[in-house]
């Protein structure tokens, strides 16, 4: 999630970035979100990429650390499971649900 201000009242605010659709200046910065939600926030266009960008960084380096943590106890390991989106509604047996 991503901090952001909402404009005139600097009510503190998370969104998700990955439900942004798009964001407008015009002149002041509108946030749509993909379900048709929209917030009028205080950061602009390149704060909010700059954001974005910091969080999607975060998580790529968490879950890089995860990948190669040798204490498997407390940290869940990450794999690569092959298949593409064809094989997204299989179950562990490989049949179709």
């Amino acid at each position: 999630m991503i901090s952001l201000a909402r404009f005139h009242s600097g009510e503190r605010i998370a969104i998700n970035p990955d439900l942004i659709e798009r964001i407008e200046e015009t002149p002041d910065t509108v946030i749509s979100l993909t379900n048709g939600t929209r917030y009028l926030v205080e950061e602009s266009i390149d704060e909010i990429t700059q954001l974005i960008r910091a969080y999607r960084a975060g998580l790529f380096n968490l879950a890089m650390q995860m990948s190669e943590n040798t204490d498997t106890a407390r940290t869940a390991r990450l794999r690569v499971v092959p298949g593409g989106s064809a094989d997204l509604d299989r179950d562990d047996r490989g049949v179709r649900s």
